[in-house]
């Protein structure tokens, strides 16, 4: 399994908004942190604003947010909805001209392995991938946190 770059920083912009809570962010800090392309970036934040990911607030006191809380973002629902191509081989795709599809065992086996990847992905959520982990993720991120 591959995912996209795309679906990658998807998941990077959406685990750098939940560290950051109530904050809002913005593309360029985004960017600078992941050293992502901030034109790249906003092709993602607008895709992820889309879906109901982010909410992105315009203005001087703008930025973005989480949209939902962090617990009921699946991954596997994520990178369904991220991933604009699932096809593993070519016979997956409608236009399929493998002249050896109708005998070959590939495709359902490789369907079976889709299926088992993204169930797994299914029992984990974005709260998940922060764990215990989300002051050294923020001290990673440079973001400031708030001692209590």
């Amino acid at each position: 399994m591959h995912l996209t770059r795309f679906t990658d920083y998807s998941i990077r912009v959406l685990i750098f908004l939940a560290v950051k809570g109530e904050k809002r962010s913005t593309i360029n800090e985004i960017a600078e942190t992941f050293d992502i392309s901030r034109n790249h970036l906003m092709k993602i934040v607008q895709e992820l604003s889309q879906k109901n990911y982010v909410t992105a607030i315009r203005g001087k006191n703008g930025g973005l947010l989480l949209t939902r809380d962090p617990a009921t973002i699946g991954l596997g629902e994520l990178v369904r909805e991220m991933e604009n191509d699932m096809a593993l081989v070519e016979c997956f795709h409608s236009d399929n001209a493998c002249i050896i599809t109708p005998a070959c065992r590939l495709q359902p086996i490789l369907n079976d392995a889709l299926s088992a990847f993204l169930d797994v992905l299914d029992r984990y959520t974005l709260a998940d991938l922060l764990g215990s982990q989300q002051s050294q993720l923020a001290q990673l991120m440079r973001i400031p946190t708030v001692s209590t």
